[in-house]
């Protein structure tokens, strides 16, 4: 295992881009599904499909100077089950290490992006799930939705669409999480 301070950010060394959120065009807007829109744009950039693989979505894509493919993976399940993503991993033979998972997060303002190595889930329960199957240590992509002013909110804002204000700069966001990878 890597030591997470010597560790930098480097999509070369990524087998798997992991996109969270919840299935289904009623979930497709909301905050806890930019993780999804984000993994969608990438796929669609790349000119590749989703195949259905049981309970996952997974495609492929092929970069400029990078002799592996990455895979693409959402789970079609709820958040809360998110780690259903990593056996399939696994017997692909990609290490956590070789993972970018791709969420929302409560803690940063709306439209940052911030790439981390480890940590825990922040009570994050899409991350709880891989957490509990691969351990701490995958690389993050963490996409600021920010927080409602009351902590008792939080459920029901992280399953709410963005405002409208918000909704127009989600394109730009895409493009600003995209550079974060391939910058």
């Amino acid at each position: 295992m890597p030591d997470i301070e010597s560790v930098k950010f480097d999509i070369k060394n990524i087998k798997a881009i992991v996109g969270l959120g919840n299935p289904g065009n009623k979930y497709y807007k909301t905050r806890h599904s930019i993780g999804f829109r984000i993994v969608d744009a990438l796929v669609f950039k790349n000119l590749s499909e989703w195949k259905v693989n049981g309970n996952i979505e997974v495609a492929q894509i092929k970069l400029e100077n990078i002799s592996n493919n990455i895979y693409v993976i959402k789970s079609l399940e709820f958040m809360n089950s998110s780690g259903i993503i990593i056996p399939f991993v696994l017997k692909k033979g990609i290490k956590p290490e070789e993972i970018l998972v791709i969420h929302d997060e409560l803690e940063k303002e709306f439209g940052s992006a911030h790439v981390r190595f480890g940590g825990s889930a922040r009570g994050h329960n899409g991350l709880k799930s891989i957490i509990r199957i691969a351990g701490e240590n995958f690389w993050r992509l963490r996409i600021g939705i920010g927080r409602p002013k009351n902590k008792d909110d939080v459920s029901e804002y992280v399953l709410s669409n963005f405002l409208p204000e918000e909704e127009e700069k989600i394109p730009e966001l895409i493009t600003k999480a995209l550079g974060f990878m391939f910058c």
